[in-house]
Protein backbone atom coordinates (compact mmCIF):
# COMPACT_ATOMS: atom_id res chain seq x y z
CA UNK A 1 0.00 0.00 0.00
CA UNK A 2 1.48 3.52 -1.07
CA UNK A 3 2.33 5.69 1.65
CA UNK A 4 -0.47 8.14 3.34
CA UNK A 5 -0.95 11.64 2.48
CA UNK A 6 -2.23 12.50 5.72
CA UNK A 7 -2.28 10.33 9.03
CA UNK A 8 -4.36 11.54 11.65
CA UNK A 9 -3.66 10.14 15.17
CA UNK A 10 -4.43 10.01 18.24
CA UNK A 11 -8.48 10.58 18.38
CA UNK A 12 -11.64 8.92 19.17
CA UNK A 13 -12.85 8.36 15.83
CA UNK A 14 -16.48 7.80 16.04
CA UNK A 15 -16.58 5.86 12.54
CA UNK A 16 -20.17 5.49 12.16
CA UNK A 17 -19.09 2.16 10.42
CA UNK A 18 -21.25 -0.83 12.00
CA UNK A 19 -17.97 -3.04 11.29
CA UNK A 20 -16.00 -0.97 13.39
CA UNK A 21 -17.65 1.68 15.35
CA UNK A 22 -14.59 2.97 16.57
CA UNK A 23 -10.53 3.33 16.04
CA UNK A 24 -8.09 5.79 16.84
CA UNK A 25 -6.01 6.33 13.37
CA UNK A 26 -7.18 7.19 9.92
CA UNK A 27 -5.09 7.27 6.68
CA UNK A 28 -5.81 9.33 4.09
CA UNK A 29 -4.47 8.79 0.07
CA UNK A 30 -5.42 11.07 -3.10
CA UNK A 31 -8.69 12.29 -1.06
CA UNK A 32 -9.72 9.11 0.18
CA UNK A 33 -9.47 7.16 3.34
CA UNK A 34 -7.64 4.08 2.96
CA UNK A 35 -7.28 2.69 6.59
CA UNK A 36 -8.88 3.18 9.61
CA UNK A 37 -7.14 1.52 12.61
CA UNK A 38 -4.73 2.52 15.87
CA UNK A 39 -1.44 4.30 14.90
CA UNK A 40 0.90 1.27 15.63
CA UNK A 41 -1.28 -0.75 13.60
CA UNK A 42 -0.67 2.42 10.40
CA UNK A 43 2.68 3.40 11.07
CA UNK A 44 3.64 1.41 7.78
CA UNK A 45 2.06 3.87 5.90
CA UNK A 46 3.76 7.14 7.15
CA UNK A 47 6.51 7.68 4.49
CA UNK A 48 8.81 11.27 3.74
CA UNK A 49 5.59 13.18 2.30
CA UNK A 50 3.19 12.19 4.84
CA UNK A 51 1.26 14.83 7.00
CA UNK A 52 0.97 13.80 10.23
CA UNK A 53 -1.90 15.30 12.64
CA UNK A 54 -1.92 14.61 16.55
CA UNK A 55 -5.53 14.76 17.97
CA UNK A 56 -5.32 13.77 21.15
CA UNK A 57 -8.05 14.64 23.12
CA UNK A 58 -10.39 15.34 19.78
CA UNK A 59 -12.91 13.15 18.49
CA UNK A 60 -12.96 12.93 14.79
CA UNK A 61 -16.49 12.01 13.24
CA UNK A 62 -17.30 11.44 8.99
CA UNK A 63 -16.91 15.25 7.94
CA UNK A 64 -20.52 17.29 9.03
CA UNK A 65 -22.66 17.91 5.97
CA UNK A 66 -25.49 20.67 5.80
CA UNK A 67 -28.27 18.46 4.20
CA UNK A 68 -29.97 22.03 3.33
CA UNK A 69 -28.17 25.46 2.42
CA UNK A 70 -28.22 28.19 -0.13
CA UNK A 71 -24.45 29.55 0.16
CA UNK A 72 -24.31 31.34 -3.20
CA UNK A 73 -28.25 32.40 -3.56
CA UNK A 74 -27.62 33.18 -0.21
CA UNK A 75 -25.28 35.93 -0.24
CA UNK A 76 -27.77 38.24 -2.01
CA UNK A 77 -30.73 37.11 0.46
CA UNK A 78 -28.13 38.55 2.79
CA UNK A 79 -27.07 41.35 1.63
CA UNK A 80 -28.02 44.59 3.61
CA UNK A 81 -29.10 45.42 7.11
CA UNK A 82 -29.02 42.11 9.29
CA UNK A 83 -32.24 42.39 10.71
CA UNK A 84 -32.23 39.15 12.65
CA UNK A 85 -32.32 40.82 16.19
CA UNK A 86 -35.57 43.37 15.17
CA UNK A 87 -37.91 41.91 17.77
CA UNK A 88 -40.81 44.82 17.71
CA UNK A 89 -42.04 48.00 15.00
CA UNK A 90 -40.06 50.58 17.22
CA UNK A 91 -36.81 48.11 16.52
CA UNK A 92 -38.00 47.48 13.05
CA UNK A 93 -37.70 51.30 12.25
CA UNK A 94 -34.71 52.53 14.02
CA UNK A 95 -32.77 50.24 12.29
CA UNK A 96 -34.11 51.15 8.82
CA UNK A 97 -33.45 54.65 9.41
CA UNK A 98 -30.21 53.84 10.16
CA UNK A 99 -29.27 51.51 7.57
CA UNK A 100 -26.77 52.00 4.79
CA UNK A 101 -27.83 53.69 1.59
CA UNK A 102 -26.44 52.01 -1.49
CA UNK A 103 -27.41 53.57 -4.60
CA UNK A 104 -30.34 55.03 -2.83
CA UNK A 105 -31.68 51.68 -2.05
CA UNK A 106 -32.48 50.44 1.55
CA UNK A 107 -32.08 46.70 1.75
CA UNK A 108 -32.31 44.03 4.89
CA UNK A 109 -33.22 40.70 5.51
CA UNK A 110 -33.95 38.34 8.10
CA UNK A 111 -36.69 40.19 9.59
CA UNK A 112 -39.13 37.56 11.85
CA UNK A 113 -42.76 38.09 11.16
CA UNK A 114 -43.42 38.39 15.03
CA UNK A 115 -41.82 42.16 14.70
CA UNK A 116 -44.73 43.09 13.06
CA UNK A 117 -46.58 42.37 16.32
CA UNK A 118 -50.11 40.71 14.89
CA UNK A 119 -50.32 43.56 12.70
CA UNK A 120 -50.56 43.10 8.51
CA UNK A 121 -47.73 43.36 7.26
CA UNK A 122 -47.60 46.53 5.32
CA UNK A 123 -45.38 49.69 4.43
CA UNK A 124 -47.53 52.30 5.93
CA UNK A 125 -45.40 51.36 9.26
CA UNK A 126 -42.02 51.74 8.22
CA UNK A 127 -42.14 54.39 5.58
CA UNK A 128 -41.42 57.34 7.44
CA UNK A 129 -38.94 55.76 8.74
CA UNK A 130 -37.49 55.08 4.86
CA UNK A 131 -37.97 59.13 4.33
CA UNK A 132 -38.86 58.37 1.01
CA UNK A 133 -36.02 55.69 -0.39
CA UNK A 134 -36.61 52.42 -1.83
CA UNK A 135 -36.77 49.54 0.07
CA UNK A 136 -36.72 46.08 0.00
CA UNK A 137 -36.59 43.90 3.19
CA UNK A 138 -36.32 40.13 3.03
CA UNK A 139 -38.95 38.16 5.94
CA UNK A 140 -36.36 35.86 7.36
CA UNK A 141 -38.75 33.14 5.63
CA UNK A 142 -36.93 34.13 2.71
CA UNK A 143 -40.66 33.52 0.54
CA UNK A 144 -41.66 37.30 1.40
CA UNK A 145 -40.64 40.70 1.05
CA UNK A 146 -41.85 44.38 2.05
CA UNK A 147 -41.30 47.28 -0.32
CA UNK A 148 -41.75 50.77 0.40
CA UNK A 149 -43.99 52.74 -1.86
CA UNK A 150 -40.42 54.33 -3.92
CA UNK A 151 -39.47 50.61 -4.81
CA UNK A 152 -43.30 49.62 -5.66
CA UNK A 153 -43.50 52.90 -8.05
CA UNK A 154 -39.86 51.62 -10.00
CA UNK A 155 -41.22 48.04 -10.58
CA UNK A 156 -44.25 49.51 -11.83
CA UNK A 157 -46.43 47.94 -9.08
CA UNK A 158 -49.70 49.14 -8.71
CA UNK A 159 -52.18 46.58 -8.30
CA UNK A 160 -52.89 42.78 -8.36
CA UNK A 161 -50.61 40.58 -10.62
CA UNK A 162 -51.59 37.15 -12.31
CA UNK A 163 -48.56 34.55 -11.54
CA UNK A 164 -48.04 31.05 -13.12
CA UNK A 165 -47.56 29.92 -9.68
CA UNK A 166 -49.16 30.77 -5.86
CA UNK A 167 -47.01 34.26 -5.87
CA UNK A 168 -49.22 37.51 -4.60
CA UNK A 169 -48.99 40.99 -4.64
CA UNK A 170 -50.81 42.03 -1.37
CA UNK A 171 -53.36 44.68 -1.66
CA UNK A 172 -55.67 45.85 0.75
CA UNK A 173 -59.68 47.19 0.45
CA UNK A 174 -59.00 49.56 -1.95
CA UNK A 175 -56.55 48.14 -4.15
CA UNK A 176 -53.85 49.87 -2.57
CA UNK A 177 -50.40 47.08 -3.10
CA UNK A 178 -49.58 47.37 0.68
CA UNK A 179 -46.01 46.73 -0.35
CA UNK A 180 -45.86 42.51 1.26
CA UNK A 181 -44.73 40.38 -2.15
CA UNK A 182 -45.67 36.93 -1.62
CA UNK A 183 -43.44 34.55 -2.54
CA UNK A 184 -40.76 34.53 -5.69
CA UNK A 185 -42.53 35.58 -8.36
CA UNK A 186 -43.78 38.59 -6.52
CA UNK A 187 -40.45 39.37 -4.88
CA UNK A 188 -38.22 39.00 -8.64
CA UNK A 189 -40.11 41.98 -9.42
CA UNK A 190 -38.21 44.01 -7.25
CA UNK A 191 -35.45 41.86 -6.26
CA UNK A 192 -34.01 42.42 -10.02
CA UNK A 193 -34.05 46.14 -9.52
CA UNK A 194 -31.66 45.77 -6.77
CA UNK A 195 -27.79 47.12 -6.68
CA UNK A 196 -25.76 43.56 -7.14
CA UNK A 197 -22.14 42.71 -6.11
CA UNK A 198 -19.53 42.56 -9.27
CA UNK A 199 -18.84 39.32 -10.35
CA UNK A 200 -15.50 39.17 -8.77
CA UNK A 201 -16.90 40.40 -5.33
CA UNK A 202 -19.38 37.84 -5.61
CA UNK A 203 -16.83 35.06 -5.95
CA UNK A 204 -14.76 36.36 -3.26
CA UNK A 205 -17.48 36.50 -0.85
CA UNK A 206 -18.24 33.02 -1.40
CA UNK A 207 -14.91 31.73 -0.78
CA UNK A 208 -14.74 33.42 2.31
CA UNK A 209 -18.11 32.62 3.38
CA UNK A 210 -17.08 28.73 2.47
CA UNK A 211 -14.17 28.78 5.02
CA UNK A 212 -16.03 29.92 7.64
CA UNK A 213 -18.57 27.16 6.83
CA UNK A 214 -15.71 24.74 6.96
CA UNK A 215 -14.38 26.60 10.72
CA UNK A 216 -17.45 25.40 12.06
CA UNK A 217 -16.91 21.84 11.02
CA UNK A 218 -19.04 21.52 7.69
CA UNK A 219 -17.40 19.46 5.14
CA UNK A 220 -20.32 19.42 2.99
CA UNK A 221 -23.42 21.11 1.85
CA UNK A 222 -26.70 20.48 -0.27
CA UNK A 223 -27.54 23.54 -2.33
CA UNK A 224 -31.30 23.78 -2.61
CA UNK A 225 -30.82 26.26 -5.52
CA UNK A 226 -28.79 27.20 -9.09
CA UNK A 227 -29.08 30.50 -8.16
CA UNK A 228 -29.75 32.71 -10.81
CA UNK A 229 -28.45 30.21 -13.32
CA UNK A 230 -24.82 31.67 -12.79
CA UNK A 231 -23.38 29.05 -10.13
CA UNK A 232 -21.88 26.54 -11.90
CA UNK A 233 -19.58 29.55 -13.55
CA UNK A 234 -19.00 30.83 -10.73
CA UNK A 235 -17.95 27.46 -8.89
CA UNK A 236 -15.38 26.77 -11.36
CA UNK A 237 -13.91 30.07 -11.62
CA UNK A 238 -13.21 29.54 -8.02
CA UNK A 239 -11.63 26.22 -9.01
CA UNK A 240 -9.24 27.90 -11.68
CA UNK A 241 -7.35 29.16 -8.46
CA UNK A 242 -8.42 27.41 -5.42
CA UNK A 243 -9.92 24.33 -4.29
CA UNK A 244 -13.30 24.95 -2.56
CA UNK A 245 -13.06 24.41 1.25
CA UNK A 246 -16.39 23.19 1.41
CA UNK A 247 -17.82 20.15 -1.21
CA UNK A 248 -20.97 21.50 -2.68
CA UNK A 249 -24.28 19.54 -4.72
CA UNK A 250 -26.53 21.88 -6.07
CA UNK A 251 -30.20 21.07 -6.90
CA UNK A 252 -31.57 23.55 -9.41
CA UNK A 253 -35.37 24.45 -8.88
CA UNK A 254 -38.11 23.01 -11.11
CA UNK A 255 -41.03 25.51 -11.13
CA UNK A 256 -45.12 25.44 -12.12
CA UNK A 257 -45.23 25.72 -15.66
CA UNK A 258 -41.92 23.41 -16.70
CA UNK A 259 -42.77 21.90 -19.96
CA UNK A 260 -40.78 18.56 -21.19
CA UNK A 261 -38.35 20.65 -22.96
CA UNK A 262 -37.66 22.26 -19.84
CA UNK A 263 -37.75 18.55 -17.76
CA UNK A 264 -35.13 17.59 -20.17
CA UNK A 265 -33.01 20.40 -19.23
CA UNK A 266 -32.79 19.68 -16.15
CA UNK A 267 -31.99 16.00 -16.66
CA UNK A 268 -29.06 17.60 -19.30
CA UNK A 269 -27.98 19.97 -16.36
CA UNK A 270 -27.00 17.06 -13.81
CA UNK A 271 -23.86 16.00 -15.38
CA UNK A 272 -22.31 19.45 -14.77
CA UNK A 273 -19.71 18.88 -12.27
CA UNK A 274 -16.40 20.27 -10.90
CA UNK A 275 -13.55 18.89 -8.53
CA UNK A 276 -15.99 19.53 -5.42
CA UNK A 277 -19.11 20.63 -6.56
CA UNK A 278 -21.66 18.70 -9.10
CA UNK A 279 -25.33 19.47 -9.82
CA UNK A 280 -27.48 16.47 -8.37
CA UNK A 281 -31.30 16.49 -7.99
CA UNK A 282 -34.08 18.72 -8.76
CA UNK A 283 -35.35 21.44 -6.47
CA UNK A 284 -39.74 21.30 -6.28
CA UNK A 285 -41.57 23.68 -4.49
CA UNK A 286 -44.94 22.13 -3.22
CA UNK A 287 -45.62 25.46 -0.72
CA UNK A 288 -44.81 28.62 0.95
CA UNK A 289 -44.67 29.08 4.50
CA UNK A 290 -46.82 29.14 7.15
CA UNK A 291 -46.32 32.75 8.41
CA UNK A 292 -46.81 33.83 4.78
CA UNK A 293 -50.46 32.65 4.36
CA UNK A 294 -48.92 29.97 1.49
CA UNK A 295 -48.26 26.47 3.35
CA UNK A 296 -50.56 23.93 1.74
CA UNK A 297 -52.80 23.07 4.60
CA UNK A 298 -55.48 20.18 5.16
CA UNK A 299 -57.27 22.70 6.77
CA UNK A 300 -57.08 26.62 6.47
CA UNK A 301 -55.10 28.50 8.91
CA UNK A 302 -57.10 31.20 11.32
CA UNK A 303 -56.67 33.83 8.53
CA UNK A 304 -58.68 30.90 6.64
CA UNK A 305 -55.05 30.69 4.12
CA UNK A 306 -53.59 27.86 3.58
CA UNK A 307 -55.59 25.53 0.85
CA UNK A 308 -53.57 25.57 -2.14
CA UNK A 309 -50.83 24.04 -3.19
CA UNK A 310 -47.64 26.09 -5.23
CA UNK A 311 -48.38 24.37 -7.91
CA UNK A 312 -51.51 25.26 -8.92
CA UNK A 313 -51.99 21.83 -11.09
CA UNK A 314 -50.85 19.01 -8.19
CA UNK A 315 -50.67 16.85 -10.83
CA UNK A 316 -48.55 18.66 -13.06
CA UNK A 317 -45.97 18.23 -10.07
CA UNK A 318 -46.62 14.50 -9.83
CA UNK A 319 -46.06 14.25 -13.42
CA UNK A 320 -42.54 16.31 -13.42
CA UNK A 321 -41.40 13.99 -10.80
CA UNK A 322 -42.11 11.19 -12.47
CA UNK A 323 -40.36 12.31 -15.73
CA UNK A 324 -37.20 13.14 -13.83
CA UNK A 325 -37.38 9.77 -11.95
CA UNK A 326 -37.68 7.92 -14.94
CA UNK A 327 -34.33 9.47 -16.10
CA UNK A 328 -32.68 8.76 -12.83
CA UNK A 329 -32.73 11.93 -11.14
CA UNK A 330 -33.79 12.18 -7.59
CA UNK A 331 -35.64 14.97 -6.42
CA UNK A 332 -36.34 17.42 -2.96
CA UNK A 333 -39.60 18.98 -2.51
CA UNK A 334 -39.97 21.55 -0.18
CA UNK A 335 -43.55 20.76 1.51
CA UNK A 336 -43.98 22.37 5.03
CA UNK A 337 -48.11 21.92 5.57
CA UNK A 338 -49.60 18.37 6.32
CA UNK A 339 -51.32 18.64 2.80
CA UNK A 340 -48.16 19.77 0.75
CA UNK A 341 -46.50 16.59 2.45
CA UNK A 342 -49.23 13.97 1.82
CA UNK A 343 -49.02 14.98 -1.81
CA UNK A 344 -45.50 14.14 -2.17
CA UNK A 345 -45.87 11.05 -0.17
CA UNK A 346 -48.30 9.92 -2.64
CA UNK A 347 -46.77 11.32 -5.57
CA UNK A 348 -43.76 8.92 -4.48
CA UNK A 349 -45.75 5.83 -3.17
CA UNK A 350 -46.97 5.52 -6.92
CA UNK A 351 -43.75 4.95 -8.53
CA UNK A 352 -43.30 1.77 -6.29
CA UNK A 353 -40.40 0.22 -4.74
CA UNK A 354 -37.90 2.18 -7.28
CA UNK A 355 -39.10 5.13 -5.79
CA UNK A 356 -37.09 3.89 -2.18
CA UNK A 357 -33.86 6.33 -1.18
CA UNK A 358 -34.54 8.56 -4.70
CA UNK A 359 -36.67 10.89 -3.49
CA UNK A 360 -36.44 13.49 -0.36
CA UNK A 361 -39.23 16.30 1.71
CA UNK A 362 -37.53 19.28 2.51
CA UNK A 363 -38.73 21.06 6.39
CA UNK A 364 -41.92 18.94 7.18
CA UNK A 365 -43.25 21.54 9.80
CA UNK A 366 -46.61 20.49 11.23
CA UNK A 367 -47.94 17.00 10.16
CA UNK A 368 -50.06 14.11 11.82
CA UNK A 369 -48.29 10.63 13.27
CA UNK A 370 -49.69 8.40 10.34
CA UNK A 371 -47.70 10.69 7.91
CA UNK A 372 -44.17 11.12 9.51
CA UNK A 373 -45.02 6.91 9.66
CA UNK A 374 -45.39 6.86 5.69
CA UNK A 375 -42.07 8.21 5.12
CA UNK A 376 -40.20 4.86 6.24
CA UNK A 377 -42.87 2.78 4.31
CA UNK A 378 -42.07 4.38 1.03
CA UNK A 379 -38.19 5.08 2.15
CA UNK A 380 -38.78 8.74 1.70
CA UNK A 381 -35.72 10.35 3.50
CA UNK A 382 -36.76 13.40 5.58
CA UNK A 383 -34.65 16.65 5.72
CA UNK A 384 -35.25 18.93 8.25
CA UNK A 385 -33.94 22.17 10.00
CA UNK A 386 -33.82 21.93 13.79
CA UNK A 387 -32.85 25.42 14.21
CA UNK A 388 -36.02 26.76 12.39
CA UNK A 389 -37.60 26.02 16.25
CA UNK A 390 -36.18 28.83 17.37
CA UNK A 391 -38.58 30.83 15.31
CA UNK A 392 -41.55 29.88 17.48
CA UNK A 393 -42.43 29.72 20.73
CA UNK A 394 -43.43 26.94 23.35
CA UNK A 395 -46.56 28.90 24.63
CA UNK A 396 -47.54 28.76 20.87
CA UNK A 397 -48.09 32.93 21.10
CA UNK A 398 -45.74 33.17 17.61
CA UNK A 399 -46.96 34.20 14.82
CA UNK A 400 -46.49 30.63 13.12
CA UNK A 401 -48.20 29.14 15.75
CA UNK A 402 -51.27 31.22 16.01
CA UNK A 403 -51.66 30.61 12.77
CA UNK A 404 -51.78 27.08 13.12
CA UNK A 405 -53.81 26.66 16.36
CA UNK A 406 -53.03 24.80 19.08
CA UNK A 407 -53.13 21.04 17.18
CA UNK A 408 -51.24 21.86 14.49
CA UNK A 409 -48.51 23.57 16.10
CA UNK A 410 -48.31 20.72 18.65
CA UNK A 411 -46.73 18.89 16.12
CA UNK A 412 -44.07 20.59 14.98
CA UNK A 413 -40.50 19.33 13.41
CA UNK A 414 -41.32 15.66 14.27
CA UNK A 415 -37.50 14.37 14.13
CA UNK A 416 -37.88 12.11 16.43
CA UNK A 417 -41.57 10.67 15.78
CA UNK A 418 -39.41 10.06 12.02
CA UNK A 419 -36.55 8.51 12.98
CA UNK A 420 -38.46 5.80 15.58
CA UNK A 421 -40.88 4.98 12.64
CA UNK A 422 -37.52 4.16 10.70
CA UNK A 423 -36.82 7.22 8.51
CA UNK A 424 -34.32 9.06 7.91
CA UNK A 425 -33.86 11.90 9.05
CA UNK A 426 -31.15 14.61 7.44
CA UNK A 427 -30.46 17.61 9.05
CA UNK A 428 -29.41 20.98 7.77
CA UNK A 429 -29.52 25.11 8.27
CA UNK A 430 -31.40 26.54 5.24
CA UNK A 431 -28.69 29.13 5.70
CA UNK A 432 -29.66 32.00 5.43
CA UNK A 433 -32.49 30.94 7.14
CA UNK A 434 -31.02 30.40 10.33
CA UNK A 435 -27.23 30.39 11.14
CA UNK A 436 -24.95 28.11 9.04
CA UNK A 437 -23.09 26.96 12.14
CA UNK A 438 -23.35 23.06 12.31
CA UNK A 439 -22.43 23.24 15.75
CA UNK A 440 -26.02 25.18 16.36
CA UNK A 441 -27.78 22.58 14.06
CA UNK A 442 -26.78 19.44 16.01
CA UNK A 443 -27.20 20.88 19.41
CA UNK A 444 -30.60 22.10 18.76
CA UNK A 445 -32.03 18.61 17.51
CA UNK A 446 -30.74 18.01 21.02
CA UNK A 447 -32.63 20.79 22.96
CA UNK A 448 -35.40 21.60 20.80
CA UNK A 449 -34.24 25.74 21.49
CA UNK A 450 -30.63 27.29 20.72
CA UNK A 451 -27.82 26.55 22.37
CA UNK A 452 -27.08 28.73 25.19
CA UNK A 453 -30.28 30.33 25.68
CA UNK A 454 -30.94 28.47 28.91
CA UNK A 455 -34.47 30.82 29.63
CA UNK A 456 -36.15 29.73 26.17
CA UNK A 457 -38.44 26.69 26.75
CA UNK A 458 -38.21 24.22 24.34
CA UNK A 459 -40.52 23.52 21.64
CA UNK A 460 -42.37 20.00 21.41
CA UNK A 461 -39.40 18.71 23.46
CA UNK A 462 -40.42 15.16 23.08
CA UNK A 463 -39.00 15.59 19.34
CA UNK A 464 -35.58 15.76 20.69
CA UNK A 465 -32.71 13.72 18.57
CA UNK A 466 -30.45 11.70 20.81
CA UNK A 467 -26.31 12.61 20.06
CA UNK A 468 -25.96 9.69 18.06
CA UNK A 469 -29.06 10.40 15.73
CA UNK A 470 -28.16 14.29 15.64
CA UNK A 471 -24.46 13.17 14.53
CA UNK A 472 -25.61 10.68 11.59
CA UNK A 473 -28.62 13.29 10.42
CA UNK A 474 -25.29 15.02 9.22
CA UNK A 475 -23.33 12.43 8.46
CA UNK A 476 -24.53 9.03 7.24
CA UNK A 477 -28.44 9.60 7.13
CA UNK A 478 -27.06 13.04 4.71
CA UNK A 479 -25.13 10.90 2.63
CA UNK A 480 -28.36 8.60 2.12
CA UNK A 481 -30.10 11.93 1.05
CA UNK A 482 -27.62 11.96 -1.55
CA UNK A 483 -27.90 8.93 -2.17
CA UNK A 484 -24.16 8.82 -1.71
CA UNK A 485 -23.89 6.24 1.33
CA UNK A 486 -21.60 3.89 -0.99
CA UNK A 487 -18.87 6.41 -0.20
CA UNK A 488 -19.67 8.89 2.11
CA UNK A 489 -21.31 9.46 5.52
CA UNK A 490 -18.63 7.41 7.56
CA UNK A 491 -15.21 6.88 7.70
CA UNK A 492 -14.61 3.64 6.15
CA UNK A 493 -11.67 2.60 3.63
CA UNK A 494 -12.73 3.48 0.39
CA UNK A 495 -14.77 6.78 1.65
CA UNK A 496 -14.36 10.34 0.80
CA UNK A 497 -11.67 11.85 2.97
CA UNK A 498 -14.30 14.25 4.39
CA UNK A 499 -13.59 14.74 8.40
CA UNK A 500 -14.81 16.96 11.32
CA UNK A 501 -12.38 17.25 14.50
CA UNK A 502 -14.10 18.50 17.57
CA UNK A 503 -12.30 19.48 20.93
CA UNK A 504 -15.08 17.34 22.40
CA UNK A 505 -17.42 14.22 21.81
CA UNK A 506 -20.23 15.37 20.19
CA UNK A 507 -22.44 12.81 20.69
CA UNK A 508 -21.82 12.40 24.81
CA UNK A 509 -21.27 16.31 25.34
CA UNK A 510 -23.55 18.23 26.67
CA UNK A 511 -25.52 19.60 24.07
CA UNK A 512 -25.21 23.68 25.43
CA UNK A 513 -21.92 22.72 25.05
CA UNK A 514 -22.15 21.80 21.58
CA UNK A 515 -22.85 25.04 20.22
CA UNK A 516 -19.71 26.40 20.65
CA UNK A 517 -17.43 23.53 20.63
CA UNK A 518 -13.84 23.84 19.44
CA UNK A 519 -13.37 22.56 15.85
CA UNK A 520 -9.83 20.89 15.39
CA UNK A 521 -9.44 20.17 12.20
CA UNK A 522 -11.60 20.29 8.76
CA UNK A 523 -10.65 17.89 6.27
CA UNK A 524 -12.41 18.16 2.35
CA UNK A 525 -11.07 15.71 0.01
CA UNK A 526 -8.31 15.03 2.18
CA UNK A 527 -7.20 19.00 2.15
CA UNK A 528 -7.31 20.58 5.44
CA UNK A 529 -9.18 23.29 4.91
CA UNK A 530 -9.79 24.60 8.65
CA UNK A 531 -6.96 23.88 11.93
CA UNK A 532 -7.14 25.32 15.06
Amino acid sequence: MPAADLLLTGARVRTLDPSLPEATAVAVTDGVITAVGDAGGLRELRGPGTETVDLTGATLTPGLVDAHSHPVMGLDMATGADLSAVRDLAGLRAALAAAERTEGWVVAWGLDHNAFGGHPVDRALVEEALGGAPAFVRLYDGHSALVSGAALERAGITGPRAFSQRSTVVCDRDGRPTGHLIEHAAMDLVAGLLPRPSYAERRTRLVGLLSQMAATGLTGAHVMDLGDGSVPGLLASVEEVTDLPVRLRLAPWCMPGADEVALDELVRLQSEAGRLWRVGGVKFFMDGTVEGGTAWLEHPDCHGQGTEAFWPDPAAYTEAVHHLHRNGVGTATHAIGDAAVRHVLDTVAALGESGRLRHRIEHIETVPRALAARFAELGVIASMQPTHTAYTRADHTDEWSRRLGDERASRAWRCRDLRDAGAFVALGSDWPIAHYDVRQVLATARLRRLPGAYDTEPVTAEQALTGLMALEGCTSHAAVAAGEQAYAGRIAVGHRADLTAFGLDPVEAPADELGEAPVRLTVTGGRIVHCS
